[in-house]
């Protein structure tokens, strides 16, 4: 039986690249990012992200229910993808994707900057790709710097803003920590994090004891998936059940 299609949502910055072995994997850009750079900041959002990929599903796979793997602010956007349209999803894998403010430091403080400072900021990332890396990596190889410098790229300063600023409103809202309760309610999701992030993950008691399971990967912190891609690979296929069919 061939397993069902897997989509990637990618987080804050960059796209989701997971080499390793993953076969039937897509991983279409979010609103602001790739091909969609130039859609304007007022109209990306966490819940325009939610619309976007609805539309790309109901394209590329009508009627079926699809696996969604999403990262960072990506698996918030899982979350609350699921949660919109419970009948699009079959399984989840969350990657140390946001569950609470604690997990929106970064976006808190990309936020509060105005367009001159994120401009600067990320000016700044694109001049040295590796310190970029560094944040996330603790000894970043030199033949990283390709995927870094493309991962920069691929969004403006605006974009941004403009999703760090969605990320505290959503996540921060009243009912998101609800909504997500549902999608562990009607769906398996599964947690994965690194081993050096781990402990800053926010999860709260009661999602570790409705997940369908969890995996902390060795040796690697927030972007496993470029750390140890063929781990990240395995640990997805695990989760999602496919190495069974």
């Amino acid at each position: 039986m061939t397993p069902p299609p897997v989509v990637r949502i990618h987080g804050l910055i960059g796209a989701f690249d997971s080499p390793g072995g993953l076969a039937g994997h897509v991983a279409p850009p979010l609103l602001g990012y790739g091909p969609h750079q130039s859609m304007p900041a007022a109209g990306i959002s966490l819940p325009a992200q939610v619309e976007h990929l609805r539309a790309y599903l109901d394209r590329h796979f009508p009627g079926e229910a699809v696996d969604l793997v999403g990262h960072s602010v990506g698996g918030a956007v899982a979350m609350l993808l699921a949660h919109a349209y419970p009948r699009h999803v079959r399984r989840i894998v969350n990657v140390e994707g946001n569950f609470t403010l604690a997990d929106a430091f970064w976006s808190a403080s990309v936020a509060r900057m105005d367009a001159a400072a994120a401009e600067a900021m990320l000016e700044g990332f694109r001049a040295d790709p590796l310190a970029w890396l560094a944040r996330a990596v603790d000894a970043p190889a030199p033949h990283w710097r390709a995927v870094a410098s493309r991962w920069l790229a691929l969004q403006p300063a605006a974009t941004l803003r403009a999703m760090a600023a969605s990320v505290v409103a959503v996540t921060g809202a009243p009912d998101y920590l609800p909504a997500l309760r549902q999608v562990f309610a009607r769906h398996p999701v599964y947690l994965l994090s690194g081993r050096r992030s781990h402990d800053g993950w926010d999860v709260p008691e009661w999602a570790w004891r409705a997940c369908a399971g969890h995996q902390v990967l060795d040796d690697c912190g927030h972007l496993m998936m470029l750390e140890r891609p063929t781990a990240f690979a395995a640990a997805l296929r695990q989760c999602l059940g496919h190495d069974q069919v």
